[in-house]
């Protein structure tokens, strides 16, 4: 009786530790802030959240460019293969790794739309 006690405990502990869930936060659109899809209502705050502190102005850490104004973040999305870069398994960007998928797929969405400002 002990041992099968024994058992249900490790049992229960086993699948309660356990979960695929990711921690982070990610966000959707769902969770935009009641923000329009823009540049200045959504993509600025995750850019300077996750890439100004080496694409600021001026760029840091062998950074190749900045990423503080628009017109940056637009450029490097048309010319440097950002979203590539921020879905990159093997060289991603950020370096310490991806950013969450759902704001990835929000970068992502952004450049659907035409890359708005506002």
């Amino acid at each position: 009786m002990k041992n099968l006690l024994s058992i249900f405990i490790f049992t229960g502990l086993l699948l309660t530790s356990c979960s695929s869930s990711d921690d982070s936060v990610e966000m959707d659109d769902n969770n935009n802030n009641g923000n329009e899809l823009t540049y200045v209502g959504t993509i600025r705050s995750i850019i300077n959240s996750n890439c100004t502190g080496c694409h600021g102005n001026p760029p840091t850490n062998n950074a190749p460019m900045a990423l503080t104004t628009y017109l940056e973040v637009r450029s490097a999305v048309e010319t440097r293969n950002l979203l590539g870069r921020l879905n990159s398994a093997t060289n991603p960007m950020p370096p310490t790794g991806q950013l969450p998928t759902g704001t990835r797929q929000l970068i992502e969405d952004w450049v659907d739309l035409g890359m708005p400002e506002n």
